[in-house]
């Protein structure tokens, strides 16, 4: 007998990136049936409804656990939302899905985590930049094919000079900072390269100028934040995402090997060698991404009982190694990691 369609709904249908209707579009995609929507702005309800007719909206998320028959929901909404909104999706026996970030705090994904497991329900974060075409490219040749030797440090960075925008991105209590945005998908990529357990995290702030010219004023993210990353085997990551970089670099991913190095831009590779005293660079654009992926897997998992790829677990790999960053550079020291 041909196993039913899952039903799933969204919490958030915003209008920044249409977010909402992304996720049900790719889930529909992926054979899963759309049937509701929470969003509290009647305006965006309306739109959701336009985009899918036969869909409820709601503008309660309790409401929408109690009236529908949802079986799995995507959180949508601001970061600072997604450990509260998760729990209670989990309490009432749903599967929950959050954009990313996971959480912002390494004890509200550990709450999400247990809870799941509790509940015997499918947890997960949103990383379908996993199967983004520059990191399939870099993981294949870097870590299956070694064209660099061994990897023992990558740089990620996201910078420009300007000051941030007004929506709620910018705010710290929000958005977690500065490093919860790019920098979430940054690590993620970092750690398809790297496979060590972190064993301790340092964290750096700049915060103060562009702060006060915003309308969040002291609860501003952060001007700059970094952090270095310490894996066990001696490799090591250096993040920096930046309001204050009046020279951006090229590149916002580079890999360092032994014989050589891996530069992931917007638009291309650029694969350095050097071999027997010979430099060569090879340069050329991305194979296509694959994102749809992320949905597909979460399907054949629910479905057919086909391991899930994002799992809880590695979603909060980078919301503890940010929380560490954040509490880091407050502490002024590095603070060793835990679980991996």
């Amino acid at each position: 007998m041909k196993k039913k369609k899952i039903k799933v709904a969204v919490i958030g249908y915003g209008g920044a990136f249409n977010m909402g209707r992304h996720h049900l579009t790719e889930m529909k995609a992926a054979g899963m049936e759309p049937v509701a929507v929470a969003e509290v702005d009647n305006a965006r309800a309306l739109v959701a409804l336009q985009d899918f007719p036969d869909i409820q909206i709601f503008n309660d998320v309790g409401q929408m656990l109690t009236q529908s028959d949802v079986e799995l929901v995507t959180i949508i909404t601001p970061h600072n939302t997604h450990a509260a909104l998760g729990l209670q999706c989990l309490k009432a026996g749903r599967h929950v899905i959050c954009e990313k970030p996971m959480a912002i705090t390494t004890a509200e994904c550990d709450a999400l985590i247990s809870l799941a497991r509790k509940k015997k329900r499918l947890l997960s974060t949103y990383h379908n930049r996993h199967w983004d075409g520059w990191i399939l490219r870099a993981v294949d040749q870097v870590k299956k094919k070694k064209t660099i030797g061994e990897i023992h440090r990558i740089d990620l960075r996201m910078g420009r000079r300007g000051k941030p925008g007004d929506w709620w991105r910018s705010s710290k209590s929000l958005s977690g900072g500065i490093l919860y945005d790019w920098g979430v998908h940054l690590l993620e990529y970092a750690f398809q390269l790297v496979d060590s357990e972190i064993v301790e995290v340092s964290g750096f702030a700049r915060e103060g100028f562009w702060g006060p010219q915003t309308k969040w004023k002291g609860d501003a993210i952060e001007d700059e934040g970094a952090a270095v990353i310490r894996f066990k085997n001696g490799a090591w990551i250096n993040l920096c995402i930046s309001q204050l970089d009046a020279n951006p670099k090229p590149g916002f991913v580079e890999i360092h090997g032994t014989t050589g190095n891996y530069v992931i831009d917007w638009n291309h590779y650029m694969h350095h060698r050097l071999e027997d005293g010979v430099a060569t660079t090879e340069q050329g654009p991305h194979p296509q991404s694959q994102s749809q992926k992320f949905y597909d897997n979460i399907a054949a998992h629910l479905i057919k009982g086909e391991k899930l790829i994002i799992t809880p677990e590695w979603s909060r790999r980078p919301i503890h190694v940010l929380d560490l960053a954040m509490r880091s550079a407050k502490a002024g020291r590095a603070l060793p990691a835990k679980y991996g």
